[in-house]
């Protein structure tokens, strides 16, 4: 052996004690953070609470057939803050025909101490196609019991993504469905569902989505956020009613009991005020503490923020497998510059680094009538790790979810075995449904194999499935599209914030 060689193998070898090192630390920290907690009120959380009973509904029909089930139960209060509202939508299409606003209306003259609010994006019937004469129609402007407004407050390019129901303080619901058109899907999204389709009888792709449902002291937590919003919104401030509430809907078992939860907000700080910045801190927490997987679904992977945490933890030797699911089409020429185009150079870094092959990055399918594929809609908002966490609501992970837009998560820690088996069974019921395989088949699969990844694998062989996201490897860029910055910001444009604000005083003093 020459000279030249024994440095390089001392170097080599230096090189690779000094990896393992750092591996070993980074595996310290991770453990210490998952016996510490994850959730950390004040860092990454905005309040936590308990969760009596919590249950997790996977798509549209399981989620609004709850929700009509719970709101026939208030007595006092009914908040719904969303980026978008439709009165024209139905629950149960299998079963009635009355729409969301009829249900409304008959409750609040069926209850005269039920007050109804209901807070949407003030720009959200002009990107979902409605006039607002949609809600004067609907008689809610005229019904003494039922509050409408359009919020406004936000800064420029920024919205209310917000997607949350709260009952009397005592069952709240929160996730990424709003209460409006193309929301609605079964979780066999078969083509051609009759039900399927908008109140004007418009058909729909098929779409994936998820909302929790909660009661105990993190229902009156979902309770105060509404009221948070609607104080910012309006300047009105009130307070909880302190009556009894609502109870648990019959016939909707909970998957989880008395488990830690916790809110985390995003809110972007105006002029003279702090913002809240808890959801982003959240994600990457989790991703940080992972020690054998991470399970995401996304509408969105454009956050290069987060593909710099999982990035990290793919360079390690013994990290977390990862499997992300994501929405493949974008819609519209900006939405499919930057999140299409952000999205494809994400992966690309990601993949280039991803030696050990721990990495899966997907998009749903189900079969079509004429033999070819239709891809699946991936609206949820989803981060489970080590079936130790969950974290559901509206954040994507994109730029301004990080903190222009205003969004709301709810977590979930597991702190019992039992809370462990409800979210491994959770995941395999996820995967079970994009694989058209039952929870118990990917749970065998999984036991064999030893890996979630391996898992999917073995079971993705049917027309119905997951497909990989094909990206050139070798060539194209992985940095951000230039531009970005303006098309998906991660904070307010403050020059174009402080004009915005001049105008909203004028405008109301005009009023």
């Amino acid at each position: 052996m020459t000279d030249f060689q024994a440095i390089g193998t001392s170097t080599a070898r230096a090189n690779a004690v000094d990896f393992i090192t750092r591996a070993a630390q980074t595996r310290t920290a991770a453990s210490s953070a998952l016996r510490n907690g994850i959730i950390r009120p004040g860092r990454n959380a905005w309040q936590a609470g308990k969760a009596d009973k919590a249950a997790f509904l996977i798509d549209g029909a399981a989620y609004f057939t709850a929700l009509d089930q719970a709101l026939r139960k208030a007595r006092h209060t009914i908040w719904i803050i969303g980026w978008d509202f439709n009165p024209d939508i139905r629950l149960r299409p299998h079963q009635s025909s009355e729409t969301l606003g009829e249900l409304l209306l008959s409750l609040a003259d069926e209850t005269p101490t039920l007050q109804i609010r209901i807070l949407v994006w003030g720009m959200g019937p002009i990107y979902s196609g409605k006039s607002f004469r949609l809600f004067r129609e609907s008689g809610f402007s005229s019904h003494p019991q039922i509050t409408m407004r359009f919020d406004l407050r936000h800064p420029v390019r920024g919205c209310h993504h917000q997607k949350l129901v709260s009952i009397d303080d005592s069952l709240g619901f929160m996730g990424g469905i709003d209460l409006t058109a193309r929301r609605w899907d079964e979780p066999d999204h078969r083509i051609g569902n009759p039900m399927r389709k908008s109140p004007d009888g418009t058909p729909y792709e098929p779409v994936h989505d998820m909302q929790s449902m909660v009661s105990g002291s993190v229902a009156g937590l979902i309770g105060d956020v509404a009221r948070r919003r609607w104080k910012r919104a309006t300047g009105q401030r009130l307070k909880p009613s302190g009556a009894q509430g609502a109870d648990w809907p019959v016939g909707i078992a909970p998957d989880l009991a008395d488990a830690t939860a916790a809110i985390a907000l995003t809110e972007p700080g105006l002029i003279g005020k702090r913002g809240h910045y808890e959801a982003y801190r959240l994600t990457r927490d989790a991703i940080k503490a992972a020690q054998k997987l991470i399970y995401i679904e996304t509408q969105y992977l454009a956050s290069f923020g987060v593909a710099r945490a999982i990035a990290k933890r793919l360079k390690e030797i013994d990290g977390p497998e990862i499997t992300v699911l994501v929405t493949k089409s974008s819609h519209g020429f900006l939405e499919k510059l930057t999140m299409g185009n952000n999205r494809d150079r994400l992966i690309r870094r990601l993949k280039r680094i991803d030696h050990y092959d721990r990495l899966r990055v997907m998009y749903a399918v189900v079969p079509n009538a004429d033999g070819g594929e239709q891809e699946i809609v991936i609206h949820s908002k989803l981060l489970i790790v080590d079936d130790h966490f969950i974290r559901m609501g509206s954040s994507n992970l994109n730029n301004r979810s990080e903190g222009l837009d205003t969004e709301c998560d709810l977590a979930i820690e597991a702190s019992s075995e039992a809370h462990h088996g409800a979210i491994t069974a959770l995941r395999h019921r996820l995967i079970g449904e994009h694989l058209d395989a039952a929870p118990s088949i990917v749970r065998d699969m999984e036991l064999s194999k030893r890996s979630m990844n391996d898992a999917i694998a073995a079971l993705n062989t049917s027309e119905r499935g997951l497909r990989h996201f094909a990206v050139d490897l070798l060539h194209g860029e992985t940095t951000p599209l230039i531009g970005t910055g303006l098309v998906d910001p991660r904070r307010p444009y403050w020059p174009l914030q402080k004009l915005r604000l001049r105008i909203h005083r004028l405008v109301s003093a005009v009023l």
